[in-house]
């Protein structure tokens, strides 16, 4: 007795025997072993003991931790929370948000709920622990911005703002980006070629025949346009963006230049676990993407690199596409108190351009290029770096600044049907911006200061294109491009429902051309053009008439100079005569979020009056020119109302949302003569007055979901005469697929889409104004893809 008392005094007080089972049993176990051993014979005693054992050797081999799982915000219970403990099993917390599990050792568990945000948390191996979920942005409340460098909630901010979240892109093919910002109110991308876009936000595209002007573009915080004012958005790469917020209309108080409004990427911010990743997809025309990357964290922060290449061979004739991006990422946290981020991003991009074809041409076959397009090699070859630094430093609880460096180098080849340039730049610049909160005369108040400075040196050489060649040169240009902004923003919380903001900045521009090559002309020369100092101020008022409502006003100025490529055209004319536009845009607007987040409302209406409105034409020899016409009057109404039709986290269908956003766009030339003609009145040429989008979105808790998005777009006017328009048509997408995770380290994503389902005959972007007829750019009828991702954490 004595040895098998040792036994289990050895067993009881083993580390792998810490149960408060055994614990408790402990001393009352030995007392009866002394006890009793005189009146018990050994068989018993020691069918007892193996009894004992059988059952509390399990119990011995794992520890309980008792979990309880609130709201980060509310410190409410979270009830039904999915648990997934091991490869094996995933437990379900109960209404009150407590669950219990066993664990041999600390471990990574991951959370998940409809309504919240997934979280993976390191759960110890005993003990009682309590969970805080971030509640997913499925309410107006809870989607924080930082559009006017202030994170604050979208219900308080006094702007018409947009908002596309990652899971948006992901809606539909992963080829481009213009379907999923085509989805909100306010927003159009025109892809009229595979890479080739053009921005319109509230009508904003009429002087950009191609690529993206008068738009001021961010990624992560730095200047992505350069300082001529134009943006290389085909650079990027879905996998490039994670969320993405765009102010709509001037808000040059605090971004500079650009009547259109601002776009601001932002790509993966931070590290939080070790992971490989891998992506497939393939479509019709040839289209093949893949994507390898891995995230690596270090002691002190991480790395992170990926490597994406997409190719197709286009629905056209000669609308092949090919590029590469390349995105290095280091995050580097030395103290609390400040953080280093430096990125690399590389892309080698290739796309041959079709050319826009005449409503004959169309109408005989959609599918051919414009007449001599292939044979000139019309086509546009791109190599660019861009790398930036930027550092975030909080000095107390009251200061803190951003500075963001940047340095780019492109080399751009262009050969076309009338030309071909190659051009070589070299551009540099930054942005700081400090932040200070106070309370002054008991209202809170956030001041924010800064600048931005870029400048942007070209080398342009403009030649005749000889069957696809360089030919003789006719003139080549250097071109030194400058502009900065100095910004100061106040923010006043009057009242506990009232914030006031007032912003201004001082604008300063300037381009030098020097023609050291003129073979027109036979001399050399130079233009200088330095813009007069432009103020911009901006006042908004945002009012909380209870805690998920508000209002918002503002009136908002605005400028948008010419950029260089407007100023210098191809056939070599330089117009130094071209005038910045210049416009005040007032807007009144309402948001509301109902049911706990169910039901989202966001609404505005706006009035834009521009000057010196900028707008284009065509020469004879088929040469884009530009000059001021007069002025506009833009009127409009913009409104996104999503609803949860079903939210229950333990059902087989856990959710059905369906989103409706209209906008009304009615934009006249206000005043508008183009020779002998009068268009004074006139629809403004490019714009759809009216635009609807219905989506539908459905989650089952198996992992399969569906994605519905129904697009109408109005008439659309192709020339400034409004002779001549793009019809209406309905656009249908759809995708289906399956998400989920394998054990915790494996996660795994299947699906299938349709795009253009209704096989809706249309042109995703429209020549305008063109010489010849030459208007339509079709798009691709029907057509299919599919692809796998797969994700492990290490």
């Amino acid at each position: 007795m004595k040895i098998l008392e040792q036994v289990i005094k050895f067993l009881i007080n083993s580390p792998r025997f810490f149960s408060l089972v055994l614990i408790s049993l402990k001393n009352r176990l030995i007392l009866r072993l002394k006890l009793n051993h005189h009146y018990y014979n050994i068989k018993k005693m020691k069918l007892r003991l193996q009894l004992l054992l059988i059952l509390l050797l399990p119990m011995g081999l794992f520890a309980q931790t008792n979990i309880k799982v609130l709201d980060a915000d509310s410190q409410e219970p979270v009830s039904f929370v999915t648990v997934k403990v091991d490869t094996r099993k995933a437990v379900t917390a109960n209404e009150q948000g407590e669950l219990t599990v066993d664990l041999t050792e600390p471990s990574n568990l991951l959370f998940s709920h409809i309504a919240f945000v997934d979280q993976m948390v390191l759960i110890p191996a005993s003990g009682e622990v309590t969970v805080y979920l971030e509640r997913g942005e499925n309410a107006l409340t809870e989607v924080l911005v930082s559009s006017f460098e202030s994170e604050r909630p979208l219900l308080e901010q006094a702007a018409g703002i947009a908002r596309v979240a990652e899971a948006e892109l992901y809606r539909f093919n992963e080829t481009s980006l213009v379907q999923a910002f085509n989805t909100k109110p306010g927003i159009r991308i025109e892809e009229r070629a595979p890479a080739s876009y053009r921005v319109s936000i509230r009508g904003s595209s009429l002087r950009a025949p191609f690529g993206v002007r008068n738009v001021k573009v961010y990624w992560n915080g730095m200047p992505f346009t350069a300082a001529d004012g134009t943006t290389a958005l085909n650079m990027l790469d879905l996998s490039n963006i994670q969320n993405t917020e765009i102010i709509k209309g001037p808000a040059g108080s605090i971004y500079g230049a650009g009547n259109g409004g601002v776009i601001s990427f932002t790509s993966k911010e931070s590290i939080d676990e070790n992971k490989i990743s891998a992506a497939l997809s393939v479509g019709d025309f040839g289209l093949v993407r893949y994507r390898l990357g891995i995230d690596q964290k270090l002691e002190n922060g991480g790395i992170s690199v990926g490597y994406t290449s997409q190719k197709s061979d286009g629905y056209r004739d000669h609308t092949a596409m090919d590029r590469e991006v390349v995105q290095v990422t280091g995050y580097y946290q030395p103290s609390k108190k400040q953080k280093l981020t430096t990125q690399i991003l590389y892309s080698d991009l290739f796309y041959e351009l079709p050319g826009a074809l005449t409503a004959d041409q169309l109408a005989e076959n959609p599918q051919q290029a414009r007449p001599g397009s292939a044979a000139m090699n019309a086509s546009i070859s791109q190599k660019s770096m861009f790398g930036t630094l930027s550092h975030d430093y909080r000095f107390n609880h009251n200061l803190d600044n951003k500075t963001s460096l940047y340095i780019n180098t492109t080399d751009f080849e262009n050969p076309f049907n009338t030309d071909y340039k190659k051009e070589t730049q070299f551009s540099y610049g930054g942005r700081t911006s400090f932040t200070y909160d106070d309370i002054w005369a008991n209202i809170p108040v956030r001041l924010i200061g800064g600048g931005e400075y870029q400048l942007s040196k070209t080398s342009a050489l403009n030649f005749g294109n000889n069957g696809g060649q360089i030919d003789t040169i006719r003139f080549g240009d250097e071109l030194l491009t400058t502009t900065s902004f100095l910004f100061q923003q106040l923010e006043a919380e009057l009242t506990d429902n009232l914030l006031m903001t007032v912003g201004l900045s001082e604008n300063f521009s300037s381009f030098d051309i020097a023609r050291n090559i003129d073979a027109i002309n036979g001399v050399p020369s130079n233009a200088t053009r330095n813009f007069d100092l432009v103020v911009v101020p901006r006042v908004a008022l945002s009012a909380k008439l209870n805690a998920n409502s508000a209002l918002h006003a503002s009136i908002s100025s605005g400028f948008s100079p010419p950029t260089i490529d407007e100023v210098r055209t191809n056939e070599g004319s330089i117009n130094l005569d071209l005038e910045a536009e210049k416009g005040v845009n007032y807007e009144l607007g309402y948001r509301s979020s109902f049911n706990k987040g169910k039901v989202n409302v966001d609404g505005s209406v706006f009035y834009f009056k521009l000057d010196e409105t900028i707008t284009t034409f065509v020469n004879e020899d088929g040469v884009v020119l530009f000059r001021n016409a007069g002025a506009t009057n833009q009127k409009g109404v913009e409104l996104m109302v999503d609803y949860a039709l079903i939210r229950k986290q333990l059902g087989f269908v856990q959710e059905v949302k369906v989103t409706h956003s209209f906008t009304g766009h009615y934009f006249k030339f206000d005043e508008f003569m183009k020779g002998d003609d009068d268009y004074s009145g006139n629809d403004l040429t490019g714009v759809a007055p009216n635009t609807l989008v219905n989506q539908l979105d459905i989650k089952t808790k198996p992992g399969f979901y569906l994605n519905f998005t129904h697009q109408f777009v109005d008439d659309i006017p192709l020339n400034d005469a409004n002779t001549v328009f793009q019809e209406a048509y309905h656009l249908m997408n759809s995708r289906v697929g399956w998400r989920g995770d394998v054990g915790n380290a494996l996660d795994l994503e299947f699906y299938f889409g349709v795009q253009n389902l209704s096989n809706a005959s249309y042109s995703l972007g429209n020549d305008l104004n063109p010489y010849g007829g030459r208007y339509f750019q079709p798009a691709a009828p029907r057509n299919f893809y599919g692809g796998i991702k797969v994700g492990l954490r290490y």
